[in-house]
């Protein structure tokens, strides 16, 4: 029989539509073999064209005198940092002008490289970019919130193959944000519970839904999974934000995120995907009732007319199965 679940942090309703589910093989599509190369003459971020498409760099690592990561000014940014990011009113419009900073992580000097598929090294790099632009941006004046998020693929929104992710920091909290904080503040004054961290220990008693485990992190298909094969990643350790990551615990971050990318990869034969960091604002303490995390969303079903007309999504997979189907892909 089909149920409707309660994501407990999104207060979203999910329609698990079990009377007409599909296995998770079902999933599995068998893409033609393209053929990257690992450096394309016409890219703005492959290694050596430099040059040929300069750009301002805000954050760089490298090794032998080569950078292997590094992030950027966006060349076609939505915000900009030179705006004014004072608030105007008149009547029903309020807005400001578009103040912010979006940047693009470029994440590998080479074309054809995706982060399952990536060393250890690299990806780790990746992260401390990450870490280091959100502690830098987090100290701006009139920035709100920080979003990470990665784009991979056509149906994923993505607009360049050569591995990258992107960086946005606003003057306003995100609605999606908002509404996560209040609940759980909300959930924090009701229970005196940390709503997040409920709801992994909660999972790590139950385990149906576990993927992996790791010394500091933990992923799972959420009890409430809008659509097919979504993961989340949370860290053990309660941090409202991701500028409190240690050393070690962003080391075991490489491990539980390339292990997740890389059951994706195997599982469901490299599938586009959006992940994203969600961490509390930048002017919240949130210390005791939020807990950052990062969400996977594998682009292999497409919200329709109910789903856009009602907010409730419908998903045609179980998450326990899909769990377990994760855990069996190598």
């Amino acid at each position: 029989m089909s149920e409707l679940r309660l994501n407990i942090i999104s207060k979203d309703w999910v329609i698990i539509a079990s009377d007409r589910a599909k296995r998770p093989e079902d999933f599995k599509k068998e893409k033609q073999i393209e053929v990257v190369p690992a450096y394309q003459d016409n890219c703005p971020f492959c290694l050596g064209n430099e040059n040929v498409f300069p750009n301002i760099e805000t954050s760089c690592i490298e090794k032998d005198g080569i950078w292997r990561v590094k992030s950027i000014y966006n060349k076609y940014p939505a915000l900009s940092p030179d705006k004014n990011p004072a608030r105007a009113f008149d009547g029903l419009e309020n807005l400001i002008e578009g103040f912010g900073v979006h940047e693009v992580v470029i994440e590998h000097p080479r074309h054809d490289l995706t982060i399952a598929l990536m060393p250890d090294d690299d990806v780790l790099n990746i992260l401390k970019v990450y870490v280091d632009r959100y502690r830098f941006l987090k100290k701006m004046d009139g920035i709100e919130a920080i979003t990470i998020f990665k784009n991979q693929g056509l149906a994923a929104g993505a607009s360049q193959k050569h591995p990258h992710s992107q960086i946005v920091a606003t003057p306003i909290v995100p609605p999606q944000t908002r509404t996560r904080l209040d609940n759980a503040v909300r959930y924090f004054d009701t229970t005196g519970k940390c709503v997040f961290c409920h709801m992994l220990a909660s999972e790590l008693k139950g385990a149906k839904r576990i993927v992996k485990e790791t010394e500091k992190f933990v992923s799972f298909v959420p009890f409430a999974a809008a659509a097919p094969f979504i993961i989340w990643i949370f860290p053990k350790r309660h941090m409202p934000s991701f500028a409190d990551i240690d050393c070690v615990e962003l080391v075991d971050m490489v491990n539980i995120l390339k292990d997740a990318l890389l059951r994706l990869y195997h599982g469901l034969d490299n599938p586009d995907f959006n992940y994203t960091i969600r961490s509390v604002p930048v002017n919240e303490n949130g210390q005791a009732y939020f807990h950052w995390y990062l969400a996977i969303v594998p682009r292999i079903a497409q919200p329709a007319g109910f789903e856009l007309g009602s907010g409730i999504f419908i998903n045609t997979t179980i998450p326990e199965d899909c769990a377990k189907f994760l855990r069996q892909a190598q």
